[in-house]
């Protein structure tokens, strides 16, 4: 099932910007970045530690590429701040099986790409007290 919260996905407006403060104020450097055009978004992986499992845990800095993204509109209601929490998992498909045994909405039937080549899916905000909440496997090679 669940092993670690693999990352925390912060919303914001200049991609840029918001690094330069998180490496300035604590020091959390760059440890990868992408742009995701199926999802909009750019965004910069800050790695914050190893976790036990053999993963990590970062932060997620994701900037829109387009208004009609999905971060991109929840932006423009909500502004800058966290957008989702992420666990990680060793099965992306079987656990988000198990999830949406037990009621909960599973966004994708299949899971997509993520950041450094995970499979990712997301269980929708309503089902799990207003938290959009990601499910990811680790891509080994990152």
């Amino acid at each position: 099932m669940l092993t670690r919260i693999d990352h925390i996905g912060i919303a914001c407006f200049d991609l840029d910007k918001t690094v330069e403060f998180y490496r300035a104020t604590y020091g959390f450097e760059v440890f990868h970045t992408e742009v995701n055009e199926e999802q909009g978004v750019r965004e910069a992986m800050l790695k914050i530690n190893e976790t036990s499992d053999g993963g990590a845990s970062y932060l997620q800095l994701l900037e829109p590429t387009r208004e009609d993204s999905a971060v991109g509109k929840w932006l423009a209601k909500n502004g800058e701040g966290v957008h989702h929490i992420a666990f990680g998992t060793e099965d992306v498909q079987g656990d988000s099986e198990a999830i949406r045994g037990k009621g909960v909405r599973v966004l994708y039937d299949q899971p997509r790409i993520g950041s450094m080549g995970s499979s990712i899916t997301f269980l929708h905000p309503k089902d799990c007290h207003g938290v959009l909440t990601e499910l990811v496997t680790s891509n080994p090679d990152h």
